[in-house]
């Protein structure tokens, strides 16, 4: 019996010791991940504002790309994976490099700040795994604890940017391999998150803030309007996949081995489309366009216009993100399609801007945990729908190409990736 207790004990401490080793190294991670998640969502909102307020910073466009690649060659990368080199080391331990934190936070700086059509989210995944490099080094952590540590960065910035702190941690562990989560990282993951979002608070970052949208009556009709939105809302995630990645393999067959003349080339063409449209709406991020679309207010071929931006912008080498462009496109899709099928503007686009988040990522789990953050938890079931549809309908397509998805979405026994 005392030798039972003393096991029992000795088990119990053992699970004590790893919950206190995890939940300093989370906080810490959080600290340091929410001061660089503040201080990059200032500078890029600084930089947005720059360059509403001035008209001739439009006109540096290829001069910003030019510095981007000069940046990168500088630091010795000449071919940068992006966020798929982030995944990718979550699957085969490859640590990334701590040089592409910095560079990552210049590069998403100067693209905002000359009007190119990129987000902030996918580059606060890069800094957040950078600086997790970092850290790892500074405690000796290695294998399985380094991985972790570097969800953990990710989930951090992602909650310091954009102000959903749970959304944050699922993604990040569930965007690498669909279909695995790594149920180790939940906890260390929340509290990372959680508190670089409270630090970010803190130096006066402020989340995202919806618009109220109506409570949809759980009917069939209704649920039969709302497939139906998801059904052309998949259609519209696999376009904009297309043309993202046909832009880039374009740009790459023209100007292979000419990073800076794609920069240039790349900037002259949304110079030039924006000065012909005569609206700066489809430059920058664009999540303000999607907030006013859950208001109600978008305009028709908005969704289009913003894939072509965005396709131009990252194909040509500038540095941000896809994933608030994701929601922009959305956004407006569905408050335009919206109204035909019967539904209202504010509620479409609302489910529109959770339709393409989840079928661009692949990541229904955290798609859900998104809806409840930025809409309540009272349409979830709406949402879940949504998601679950969306995740089916949408393919294999994806924003990552080092993204993974282990099962069939069509019930076959292996995926065909």
């Amino acid at each position: 019996m005392r030798e039972k207790c003393t096991a029992i004990l000795r088990r119990v401490a053992a699970y004590l010791k790893v919950f206190a080793r995890r939940t300093a190294l989370s906080v810490l991670i959080g600290v340091l991940c929410g001061g660089l998640g503040g201080l990059f969502h200032h500078v890029v909102d600084l930089s947005s504002e720059l360059f509403h307020a001035y008209d001739w910073l439009l006109s540096l466009l290829p001069l910003a790309g030019i510095t981007i690649v000069w940046l990168y060659h500088s630091a010795g990368i000449y071919r940068d994976k992006g966020a798929n080199l982030v995944l990718a080391s979550l699957r085969t331990g490859e640590t990334v490099p701590a040089r592409v934190a910095p560079l990552i936070f210049a590069g998403t700086a100067l693209t905002q700040l000359c009007g190119g059509s990129a987000g902030r989210e996918g580059a606060a995944l890069q800094i957040g795994a950078g600086a997790a490099t970092c850290f790892n080094r500074v405690f000796h952590l290695e294998g399985k604890s380094a991985n972790r540590m570097t969800m953990c960065g990710m989930s951090a910035l992602f909650a310091a940017v954009f102000g959903t702190p749970i959304t944050a941690a699922l993604f990040s562990m569930e965007v690498s391999a669909v279909g695995v989560l790594h149920y180790a990282a939940l906890y260390p993951c929340l509290v990372s998150s959680i508190t670089a979002w409270e630090v970010s608070r803190y130096m006066g970052t402020v989340g995202v803030t919806m618009p109220a949208i109506p409570l949809p009556t759980p009917d069939v009709g209704t649920i039969f309007r709302v497939l139906a939105l998801t059904l052309a809302c998949a259609a519209v995630s696999i376009l904009f996949l297309e043309v993202m990645h046909l832009a880039g393999r374009l740009y790459r067959r023209a100007f292979d081995g000419k990073p800076y003349w794609r920069a240039v080339i790349g900037g002259l063409l949304l110079v030039a489309a924006t000065l012909l449209l005569g609206t700066r709406d489809y430059n920058g991020a664009g999540m303000e366009i999607a907030v006013a679309a859950v208001g109600g207010q978008a305009v028709g071929w908005a969704f289009l216009l913003k894939i072509l931006f965005t396709a131009l912008t990252i194909g040509a080498g500038y540095k941000g993100g896809e994933i608030v462009p994701a929601f922009f496109i959305g956004a407006t899709f569905g408050c335009v399609a919206g109204p035909w099928l019967g539904l209202d503007p504010g509620l479409a686009a609302a489910i529109g801007l959770i339709a393409l988040f989840c079928s661009v990522v692949n990541c229904p789990v955290a798609s859900m945990l998104l809806s409840v953050e930025l809409f309540g938890g009272t349409r979830l079931w709406m949402f879940a729908v949504v998601c679950g549809v969306s995740y089916l309908m949408s393919g294999y397509s994806t924003l990552y190409s080092e993204q993974k998805i282990l099962y069939s979405k069509l019930g076959e026994e292996n995926s065909p990736q």
